[in-house]
């Protein structure tokens, strides 16, 4: 005897074609509130001469104006795009090879795998004290190291690159655990077949290993390219933007703006024009990938 679920709507009606918008329905209320209707009000302030906790009159495009002469504003901007090139290569490139070698482990790959993974569950705040701690000119273990007494985040010529490395130490291991988690997805018969063919290590690597973590890749470099642009935490927590705002990033001018120089107008114009700016960034990745892709 044939038994009907009667738990399921019947197809094509309404609860069925409703069902899925319910399930929804709470991401969906969520992004509204918290990231559509927030960035609908940043474009609408970006329009007014506002302050912090006044709303005043619309000035048009005045802000825009402003902020393309601004050298303040292209001087963080450098400084990002800085930050970004000191982090997004080396992030991804440093994931894949030390992926590669945990995946070569025998023993113990966990627990050095965790070593890795454990700077990454770290606040940010615990991140900057302990940077700054290694990097202190007086008794910073970098220092003790290297026989040298240089304060790191004083002088502008090292301050952006050691930002740099101590948010390398800090988020590489995401990076790790992403690639390990293609590489055990890899099928070993290709590299059984492989070496049975008499194929050298490089080949292996070049048309086995890296043909099969080539989307993996993209998807990290994108991610960095992202978590770098937006960077604002760490050069507000090691470096305060300086010396003379050699780390001063666009978030971190944004945030000076709005809430210590009180011009929410202004500070949103920023917001809206580095959105803007990052995804044309984001759309250029994407066909860059797609040409290398049909290359490949």
């Amino acid at each position: 005897m044939d038994h009907k679920d009667t738990t399921r709507p019947p197809t094509g009606s309404l609860g069925a074609l409703m069902t899925p918008w319910l399930m929804l329905a709470p991401f969906l209320l969520a992004f509204l509130l918290f990231f559509v209707i927030p960035a609908l009000q940043t474009l609408q302030l970006s329009f007014t001469d506002s302050g912090l906790t006044e709303t005043h009159g619309y000035v048009g495009l005045a802000n825009y104006v402003e902020l393309l002469q601004d050298p303040s504003f292209w001087d963080s901007l450098l400084q990002t795009a800085y930050f970004a090139l000191l982090t997004v290569l080396p992030l991804t490139a440093l994931g894949l090879v030390m992926a590669m070698l945990i995946n070569r482990l025998t023993r113990f790959a966990g627990l050095v795998q965790a070593i890795f993974f454990i700077p990454n569950i770290l606040p940010i705040a615990v991140m900057a004290m302990i940077g700054g701690w290694m990097l202190h000119p007086t008794f910073g273990v970098v220092n003790l190291i290297a026989g040298t007494e240089i304060a790191w985040f004083n002088d502008p010529d090292f301050a952006m690159p050691m930002v740099a490395m101590a948010t390398i130490w800090w988020t590489v291991g995401f990076n790790v655990l992403l690639f390990l988690a293609a590489l055990k997805n890899i099928p070993q018969d290709l590299y059984e077949a492989a070496r049975l063919d008499g194929a050298s290590e490089w080949g292996i690597f070049r048309y086995i290993t890296w043909r099969q973590l080539r989307p993996v890749t993209v998807m990290v470099f994108g991610l960095q390219l992202v978590a770098s642009l937006k960077i604002f935490g760490q050069t507000y927590l090691l470096t305060g933007g300086g010396p003379f705002d050699s780390t001063k990033v666009v978030l971190h001018y944004m945030y000076e703006t709005g809430f210590v120089n009180q011009n929410a107008g202004y500070a949103s114009a920023i917001a809206v024009v580095f959105v803007l700016i990052v995804l044309l960034i984001l759309v250029l990745q994407s066909l860059a990938n797609r040409f290398i892709n049909r290359r490949g």
